[in-house]
Formats: structure tokens, sequence, C-alpha cells
């Protein structure tokens, strides 16, 4: 997109490379102080009054939240996840480049603050890493990833996956909460539904295109046609013709009682 190539020109020396790792770093050191010290998320989760109040920086810390209550229920676990965003981060960052992915993620946590106080909660990371697990899938959709560590799947079902939950959360859930959800997603919208649209619009002129095609070579010219029914060989081909008394043709099935054969 144009506007996002000018502003790579302008502010691509700002960008940071492997900025995932260092996401990856943050989540990792929140798991340890919620560990160590029980409780301690609620001071990083993004409270909307208390953001109110002047306690700005939980517009950032609360996507290092990764969801830390059952979401890693050990170390193991919580271990294999930060692995994951790490994948993540090198593989979107090969694809989209350095500026784009953290305008991507930039855009993300915009997303989910908006997301936070029009469904009136945090969703900490959860949506966020969402988003870039949708991202992933749209560049590598037939790579596959070992899904509970140990079921082989495509990226591109476990983006579905992904869907679907969200999919079904939305359907039991408020208006703030659905609004929430688009709002977190928008980095996804912006980057990928403009790309999505123009395939959707390729495909319908391919179709047409055939469909003109086809109705250019097909003849037009019949050898037969019922009086009655108007079918033809064409529209009809496993019909049979005759010509009666009165010297117009017929199928079979309305061929007059005194038809002959001509």
């Amino acid at each position: 997109m144009r506007w996002i190539d000018s502003a790579e020109r302008r502010l691509g020396h700002l960008a940071i490379p492997h900025l995932l790792r260092y996401v990856a770093l943050l989540n990792g050191l929140a798991f340890v102080l919620c560990q160590v010290r029980p409780g301690f998320e609620r001071a990083l989760e993004l409270d909307p009054q208390a953001v109110l109040r002047g306690q700005v920086w939980r517009l950032f810390s609360h996507v290092f939240v990764p969801s830390l209550e059952g979401f890693f229920p050990s170390w193991i676990t919580a271990l294999f996840y930060l692995l994951f965003l790490v994948w993540l981060g090198d593989g979107l960052e090969q694809a989209m480049g350095v500026f784009r992915l953290n305008l991507y993620y930039l855009m993300g946590v915009i997303g989910t603050n908006v997301a936070a106080f029009l469904s009136g909660h945090s969703v900490g990371g959860f949506l966020l890493n969402n988003s870039l697990v949708f991202a992933f899938a749209a560049f590598y959709p037939d790579l596959r990833v070992l899904f509970f560590f140990v079921i082989p799947v495509k990226i591109k079902w476990l983006a579905w996956l992904d869907a679907v939950v969200l999919g079904l959360s939305m359907l039991t859930s408020t208006w703030g909460y659905r609004a929430g959800v688009l709002a977190a997603l928008a980095n996804y919208i912006v980057f990928f539904g403009p790309a999505w649209l123009e395939l959707r619009r390729r495909r319908r002129e391919q179709a047409a295109r055939q469909a003109a095609f086809v109705a250019a070579t097909e003849p037009d010219e019949t050898l037969h046609s019922c009086r009655i029914c108007g079918r033809t060989e064409l529209t009809s081909p496993e019909l049979d013709f005759r010509v009666a008394r009165d010297g117009s043709e017929y199928c079979k099935e309305h061929l007059p009682g005194n038809g002959i054969l001509r």
C-alpha cells in the first residue's frame, strides 16, 4: 500500500530489528515476576479506569501478560510459547520486512487498547498474538507446526481454529466485545484486507471471462427444436425429434397422435 511505502521511506530508520524477540523477552519477564510474586499481573493489565487515573504504562504492559492464569500451567509450556513467538516473529520479519512488522505490531497494540476501552476489560496479548498467527498463515499457509507440541498441523488450519474460536466467542458476547475484537484485529484487516478483496475481484473477473468464452464458442443454431416445449438437441441431447403432418417438429413426448416420421 502506498501510505505504508511512504511511511517506510520516512520512518524506516526507526524500526526495531527482531522486535518480537524483545517482546518474547518481556513476556518471559512478566511470567517470571508473576510466578515469583503472585498477583503482580494486576499491575500490568489494561484497566481503562486506571489509565484515566494516570497509570499510562498499562497501555503497553498489558500485551506482555499472555493470559497467565490457566494459559501457562508450567514453565515448560511458557518456554514453548515464547519460542513459538520468536519463531513467528522471525518468519514475519523475513516476509514483511522490519518496518512493516513493527507497524503491524504497533497497530495491534493500539487495537487491543481500543478493544479494552470498547469492551470494558483487558484481553491481554491474546488477540494481538492471534493477529500474528493470522499474518503468518497468510505468508506460510502450508507450513506445519506441532499443535500441543505433538500433532503436526498446517499453520493455516491453526489460524482457522483461532478464527472459529473468536467467531464463537463473538456470538455469545456483548456488542462491546465484538467491536473490541474487530478493533484488536484492525492491523490484520488493514494489511491483508485489500489483498483479499483484490483476489476476490480477480476471481470474479476470471469467472466472467470464462463464461463469456463458453457462450461465444457454443453454437447458436440447432437442427431440431420442439414446437411445444422448445427443447433442442443441444439442451436435451437424449431426446428424439419427429416431424408431424403439419410440418412442425416435435419431441417424442409432444408428438401429436397423428404424427408421422419424415
